[in-house]
């Protein structure tokens, strides 16, 4: 089976029989990770290849995954197949080892489908998918949207709104900025782009008028779209969210400091976070209003520890605001000076991209 295309669009679940340390190394969002061997087992059989050769080779991978580590793992799949009957089995080429699990299953009385070329020719399905983008928006007649504003104004709120959008932050697991980062990992470069390639591969499918994207840097946290992707969706028109600056503290509060911490296991993780950020930006905010910043937090954290109240943190974001991310947005806008085609808030932005689409 090499429909790549229908395994994306279905969400077809995968059984991904390769060794963890590959499927850390990157993986699909719609696998799982239930492996005929484990890292250490792929590894003496590496090296009995290349000594040896593949006869060696075969010969003690059987050796190794033998009858007491084989009913496990024949048990692991075919659970996951109860769970999911349309599941489909890979390898990393699509050769020996998930020929060897196919046939196991079969021996337990289970059929399953294997996917052709495994892991290697579905990422590449998936790069190839990338790199036709901009001559695919072109053909099908697609044009990129940008919602641009400035930070705490609520684009991923608009984003969010819509059919015809790609959350970039929600894929990359990142806010896109110095503060940013969420508890968890953010994505490997290789998972980042197989899940950016297939939200485009659903959007597309749908023939909308527009595909919308919030205005990002091509870096986000510590992935990167593609530079071909990136000039194709930053290339469209611009809508400008539009919000005062009580609201946008507001939303700034919620989404960096209460959502935020509920993210981490302990509010000194949180603040131990925050104050790294902080130094992150120290050279770029200059030592005395650095200074001045990092005395505001401490007294916001100092009122929240005391009485479990967040409003004190409107203080220091309203100066993030005001004296480091609006001069540096209107730097920006000056510099692109791209064409604005609308201006509005937050609903009337969500109503103008709906009307468009």
């Amino acid at each position: 089976m090499d429909d790549f295309k229908s395994i994306v669009l279905n969400q077809t679940p995968l059984i991904d029989v390769r060794a963890p340390v590959e499927f850390l190394q990157g993986a699909f969002t719609l696998a799982t990770n239930l492996p005929l061997m484990n890292d250490e087992e792929r590894q003496k059989v590496g090296l009995c290849y290349k000594q040896n050769g593949n006869a060696a080779a075969v010969k003690l991978g059987h050796q190794l995954v033998n009858e007491g580590a084989r009913a496990p793992r024949v048990e692991s799949w075919a659970a996951f197949m109860d769970a999911h009957p349309d599941a489909l089995l890979y390898c990393f080429r699509g050769g020996m080892r998930s020929k060897i699990s196919q046939q196991w299953l079969k021996d337990s009385g289970r059929e399953i489908v294997r996917l052709k070329g495994g892991y290697k020719a579905f990422r590449r399905y998936l790069i190839d998918y990338l790199d036709s983008l901009p001559k695919l928006l072109i053909k099908d007649d697609i044009k990129p949207v940008v919602v641009a504003g400035r930070t705490g104004s609520g684009k991923t709120l608009v984003i969010h709104q819509l059919n015809n959008a790609i959350d970039l932050e929600g894929l990359a697991h990142h806010r896109g900025s110095a503060f940013g980062r969420h508890a968890t990992p953010q994505p490997t470069q290789i998972n980042f782009e197989n899940d950016l390639a297939m939200a485009l591969i659903r959007q597309l499918e749908t023939q909308p008028k527009q595909l919308v994207i919030e205005d990002e840097g091509r870096n986000i946290g510590s992935v990167n779209l593609p530079a071909d992707v990136f000039d194709a969706l930053k290339g469209g028109e611009r809508v400008v969210v539009e919000t005062p600056l009580a609201e946008r503290i507001a939303i700034t509060l919620d989404e960096y400091v209460v959502q935020a911490q509920n993210e981490y296991a302990s509010l000194e993780d949180w603040i131990e976070f925050m104050l790294a950020a902080f130094g992150r930006i120290k050279k770029r905010l200059g030592g005395e209003r650095y200074q001045r910043v990092l005395g505001l937090f401490e007294t916001a954290m100092n009122t929240q520890q005391a009485s479990g109240s967040t409003d004190g943190h409107q203080t220091w974001i309203e100066t993030l605001l005001t004296e480091y991310y609006d001069p540096m947005y209107d730097y920006q806008m000056q510099k692109r000076q791209h064409a604005v085609a609308f201006t509005g808030s937050i609903d009337e932005v969500v109503a103008y991209l709906k009307n468009q689409s």
